[in-house]
C-alpha cells in the first residue's frame, strides 16, 4: 500500500479550480517532491493531504485513512513542517520539543533531535531570537519527535545556510531509510535535485510531469564560455540548436547528442574564439522545470 495516494483530485475555490483531477503516489521510504509555480496548487493538495481542506472530487489517502474523517487516527503518523511559524516565540527549542513530545507515547529524545539537527548550541535561545535557518531546523526536528510515518516537508530548506542543508539533506535521507514517505515542496530545485527519489510538477492545478529528474530531463546540455565575439548565427545554424546566453556563459537549448559539443569546439576554432570553459551533462531540474510550465513538451 503507497503511503500518499492521490486519485484524480479536484479541488475548487468557488468557479476557480485551484487543483484539476491530478493523480500521484508516495511509497514508504521514497520522498517525492512536489513542484509548480507559485498559484499551481501545491499548498491545497499537502493541505488536503493534511486533512484541512476536502477534496470535491477524487479522492486521497494517507496510510490508508482519509485524512479528513480520520484525522484523530492520522494526526499522530504525521509530521509536518510548515515555512514558517508554529512555535511560540519566546519558547526555545528545548521547551518546544519537550512540549511536543509529550503529545505523543513513544516520542524521540528532544536531546536526541537537537543533536541531529545541529541545535545544541541554541536549545536555550528563543525561537524568535533564532536565525531563519535555525528556525527551519528546528520546525523538522518537532515534525520528526512522533516518529511520523509520513512527513510533509514545506521549504525545509528555506533560509538555511550551505552547511545547515547538509543537515536538513542528511535528516531526510535518513527518514528514507527507516521508511518514511517525504512528501517535500520547493522552489529550490538544486535542493530537491540532491533529496528527491521523484518530482511531480504542477502547474494551474495539472500535472504536466512526473518522474525522476534523469527521466524528465531532455537530453545532454552543453554549457560553455568563450573570449570575444560568439559567431551566434553560425553556431544555431550549424548545430541545429538555441544559444541561450546566461551570464556569462552560454547554453545551448535542445542538444541531444552529446557529440554536439565536439563540433561546437570545431566552429569555435574556424572563427578564431576561444572556448574558456566547457561542460556537458545531464539537463538540470530546473530548466526542466522551466521548460515545463512555459507550456513544452514533456
Amino acid at each position: 500500500m503507497a503511503a500518499i495516494e492521490v486519485d484524480k483530485l479536484r479541488v475548487r475555490y468557488g468557479q476557480r479550480t485551484a487543483v484539476d483531477g491530478i493523480s500521484f503516489t508516495v511509497e514508504p521510504g521514497e520522498v517525492v517532491a512536489l513542484l509548480g509555480p507559485n498559484g499551481a496548487g501545491k499548498t491545497t493538495t499537502v493541505e488536503t493531504l493534511e486533512g484541512y481542506r476536502l477534496p470535491d472530487e477524487g479522492e486521497v489517502r494517507v496510510l490508508g485513512l482519509d485524512p479528513h474523517a480520520e484525522h484523530s487516527r492520522l494526526v499522530g503518523e504525521i509530521g509536518v513542517v510548515l515555512q514558517r511559524g508554529g512555535v511560540y516565540p519566546v519558547m526555545s527549542g528545548a521547551r518546544a520539543l519537550k512540549l511536543f513530545a509529550s503529545y505523543y507515547d513513544s516520542p524521540r529524545p528532544p536531546a536526541e533531535l537537537l543533536s541531529l539537527l545541529g541545535l545544541e548550541e541554541v536549545a536555550d535561545t528563543p525561537f524568535k531570537r533564532l536565525s531563519g535557518g535555525e528556525q527551519q531546523r528546528l520546525l523538522l526536528a518537532l515534525a520528526l519527535v512522533g516518529r511520523p510515518s509520513v512527513c510533509f516537508l514545506d521549504e525545509p530548506t528555506a533560509g538555511v545556510d550551505p552547511a545547515g542543508r547538509v543537515v536538513v539533506r542528511d535528516v531526510v535521507a535518513s527518514c528514507r531509510e527507516e521508511g518514511v514517505a517525504v512528501l517535500l515542496t520547493s522552489h529550490e530545485l538544486d535542493e530537491v535535485e540532491r533529496m528527491a527519489d521523484r518530482v511531480v510538477i504542477i502547474d494551474h492545478g495539472k500535472v504536466r510531469a512526473a518522474g525522476t529528474a534523469g527521466e524528465l530531463a531532455g537530453g545532454q546540455e552543453v554549457r560553455f564560455s568563450v573570449e570575444g565575439t560568439l559567431p551566434l548565427g553560425r553556431i544555431e545554424e550549424s548545430l541545429g540548436a538555441k544559444v541561450l546566453a546566461e551570464g556569462s556563459s552560454y547554453r545551448l537549448q535542445g542538444v541531444t547528442d552529446p557529440a554536439v559539443a565536439a563540433r561546437l569546439t570545431a566552429l569555435l576554432a574556424e572563427e578564431g574564439v576561444t572556448l574558456t570553459d566547457l561542460r556537458v551533462g545531464r539537463e538540470r531540474l530546473e530548466d526542466v522545470f522551466l521548460r515545463l510550465v512555459a507550456g513544452e513538451e514533456p
